[in-house]
């Protein structure tokens, strides 16, 4: 065992190795350009020669991120996001004009009275006025309304171009799932047709839905016009600019929930881009560069704390900084903080993402079919949520409730400087781990994160990871598994989620698998066995949470990805959104 004078050798020695171009031929990369077309912010070379922990008072900003290119020579093209303009209208659809008036039906919608006449009110005027070609389509086309189905027509000398249906199975749409599903859909035919208008009418719909139904709609078309193409050579162009919702309701009250929507997918996507970039272009530094932005762009309610390396140190957070160590890219400790223009905080917030910008799975390296190393840039889709939340909270300003955003960001990687099996690290409570795996990293980053959050004194805080392939193998790739020891903060999170259309499952945390976790020469060991791996994984975790916070642990490692698009889902930022104004006064 080394003694204290050679530990602090050794630590100066990786520090200098990290930081001197002549000693390590694999240098830290200076933060790439930016993610987007947005204002770079001042975290970039300049930003690192600050004191060290020095507080970021966004609106000041200095010299731009360094112009060393990323591994590769890669950097993100300057996209233009969609920007649709959502009017509600209580005008007559027969009367509208446009490119395409896009009708949702249900299977019951399109039967017929003993006239051959659609019994449906909507479909039967539309018929009258096309002249019988609905119920010729219906027919030609084997077109039954059942989900997923959809046939456009091409009209002259009509008001709209063409006419669309859209098939929504059995039922009128009653949840924000099901209406999200029409906005994709609606979405995909205008990308077909190019069209730059469009109206949406509901066949059916319950009258106290409407607004909820209006919002999810306009939510679903921005996502499913958003097409991630910022690596690619070329990028296709969205032609949508206008969309009327017919039938839905109309005035401030609309107007203002459609904001919303459009507020809300300017987070998500920004979540999606986040888990998207590739890790040779998002470093840890540049994710604090990027979040950092949101503070810059939204100084009357944000500002940022970046922790760099030796800051880390002095707050001895020796578990993250463990992960750290192994990498080229050096960590940065991320704090954004929200508070309401006006003060008047009636609650404390935090929420806290795992920040893996990549997981090679350190020494315990991911190995063999199904391990997915080459999709672990996904490893920080929790601090994509985080952040995807803070950027749609900072143009929605909810008031009475302030908010912490927190992620501990770095790479797991494998070197002679990283940890080793059988390690033991220390966090910031002062409890001990033993390292067991060196690829269950991302709880031992959340733990000093967790503890970082306490000391903010908040009274509830939610964390979000890709934590456990234990959670996917029990829940599937759609849904998210949640721990928590409050029943409080369980029905927050489901409620919030039933709104957002998000899909998450309580499981349970069953305390006597505790007794797996132990070691024999640290308070802990950072992993159990096989069986239950995504309860001892949360059961970990409670052991950095103050008693006296109620806390909750989502696992996300499901959810995060969808493999049928190869990108990521921005999943859990808005249900994030819906939780803190829940908590809003």
């Amino acid at each position: 065992m080394a003694s204290a004078a050679s530990t602090a050798v050794a630590v100066a020695s990786r520090l200098l190795l990290r930081r001197s171009p002549h000693l390590l031929r694999r240098l830290p990369r200076a933060p790439p350009a930016a993610l987007s077309s947005r204002p770079s912010s001042s975290f970039g070379a300049a930003a690192l020669r600050r004191p060290l922990g020095h507080r970021a008072r966004m609106g000041h900003t200095s010299a731009a991120a360094s112009s060393v290119p990323a591994l590769g020579l890669t950097k993100a093209n300057a996209v233009e996001l969609p920007e649709v303009t959502f009017t509600g209208k209580d005008t007559e659809f027969s009367d509208w004009k446009g490119d395409i008036l896009a009708v949702a039906v249900t299977e019951k919608d399109l039967s017929k009275g003993s006239d051959s006449k659609f019994e449906n009110a909507v479909l039967k005027k539309l018929d009258e006025q096309l002249g019988g070609l609905l119920s010729e389509a219906s027919a030609e086309e084997d077109f039954t309304g059942k989900s997923g189905q959809s046939v456009v027509l091409r009209l002259s000398g009509q008001g709209f171009k063409r006419v669309g249906l859209i098939g929504l199975g059995q039922n009128a749409p009653s949840t924000a799932l099901a209406c999200q599903g029409i906005g994709e859909s609606v979405a995909s035919l205008a990308k077909s047709a190019q069209a730059t208008s469009v109206a949406i009418v509901l066949a059916g719909i319950q009258e106290e839905f409407k607004l909820n139904a209006a919002a999810s709609i306009a939510s679903g078309t921005v996502l499913g016009l958003h097409e991630d193409s910022r690596f690619k050579a070329e990028a296709k162009k969205v032609h949508l600019k206008q969309v009327d919702l017919i039938g839905l309701g109309s005035g401030p009250e609309v107007d203002q929930k459609l904001k919303y929507a459009n507020d809300l997918c300017s987070g998500v996507i920004f979540g999606k881009e986040l888990v998207n970039a590739p890790a040779n272009v998002l470093t840890p530094a540049v994710l604090a560069e990027e979040a950092a932005k949101i503070a810059s762009t939204y100084s009357d309610v944000f500002t940022a704390t970046i922790l760099d390396e030796e800051k880390c140190q002095e707050l001895k957070m020796g578990s993250y900084l463990g992960v750290a160590a192994a990498s080229a890219n050096p960590p940065r400790f991320i704090h954004l903080c929200y508070k309401p223009v006006g003060g008047n905080v009636k609650r404390k917030l935090a929420i806290v993402g795992k920040g893996l910008t990549f997981d090679s799975g350190g020494y315990n390296i991911k190995t063999g079919p199904g391990c997915s190393i080459e999709l672990m840039k996904f490893d920080m889709g929790g601090s994509a949520a985080v952040f995807g939340a803070a950027k749609a909270l900072a143009q929605i300003k909810p008031p009475g409730v302030e908010v912490h955003f927190i992620v501990a960001a770095c790479e797991n990687m494998i070197s002679g400087t990283g940890m080793r099996p059988g390690d033991i690290l220390t966090a910031s409570n002062g409890k001990t781990i033993e390292v067991n795996n060196t690829d269950a990293e991302g709880r031992l980053t959340l733990a000093d994160a967790l503890v970082y959050a306490c000391n903010q004194g908040v009274d509830k805080i939610v964390d979000l990871a890709t934590l456990t392939g234990a959670c996917v193998v029990a829940l599937g790739p759609s849904i998210a598994g949640i721990f928590t020891p409050s029943d409080e903060l369980a029905k927050e999170i489901t409620a919030a989620s039933e709104i957002s259309g998000e899909k998450f499952w309580r499981l349970p945390m069953e305390e006597s698998y505790w007794e797996g976790m132990k070691s024999g020469v640290a308070d802990m060991v950072n992993t159990g066995g096989r069986q239950g791996g995504s309860i001892t994984a949360a059961l970990f975790l409670k052991q950095f949470v103050d008693e006296k916070v109620q806390w909750m642990h989502i696992d996300m490692a499901g959810p995060v990805w969808s493999d049928k698009k190869k990108a990521g889902t921005g999943f859990g930022v808005s249900t994030l959104v819906e939780w803190v104004l829940k908590n809003s006064s």
